[in-house]
């Protein structure tokens, strides 16, 4: 069970936006070098982020830009904007329900009010933590180290 890596790949690329603005044009390239990653996966991403609404692009020259408030993006937002399914994929279940043991035939059924729970928790929290505070955080943390 692991929430895929694209979603804090994405929320570097959303704080790197929101710090650049005005200093600098913010390209799929210069994002790639900041987080160590392929410049297509960071397109990729970008992509979904503008996709979802989060984010503009200028086309031809790039220049990626928020198109809201960061207090008023989530992390919940972002993640489903990489992982549209993603809270029903987050905790799978084998299958084995063809099998002639009862367990095997009802584990799935002995598990949906559980694993939604955990997934109805999990969405709860990603939607109270914004951009606003991890950018918050981010701050604190570089100004500590200066």
């Amino acid at each position: 069970m692991q929430i895929s890596m694209k979603c804090s790949v994405a929320v570097h690329c959303l704080i790197f936006i929101h710090e650049a603005k005005g200093t600098v044009k913010v390209t799929s390239e210069l994002l790639a070098k900041s987080t160590g990653c392929n410049p297509v996966v960071i397109r990729n991403i970008i992509s979904a982020l503008k996709k979802s609404g989060l984010i503009t692009v200028q086309r031809g020259t790039g220049g990626a830009e928020l198109c809201a408030e960061p207090s008023q993006i989530t992390l919940y937002q972002i993640y489903t904007a990489l992982e549209p399914n993603g809270l029903k994929s987050l905790i799978g279940v084998h299958s084995c329900q063809e099998r002639p043991c009862p367990v095997a035939q009802n584990i799935a059924k002995v598990l949906q009010t559980p694993y939604s729970q955990i997934e109805d928790a999990i969405k709860s929290t990603m939607e109270k933590i914004t951009l606003q505070s991890m950018i918050e955080e981010f701050r604190g943390l570089a100004n500590s180290q200066n």
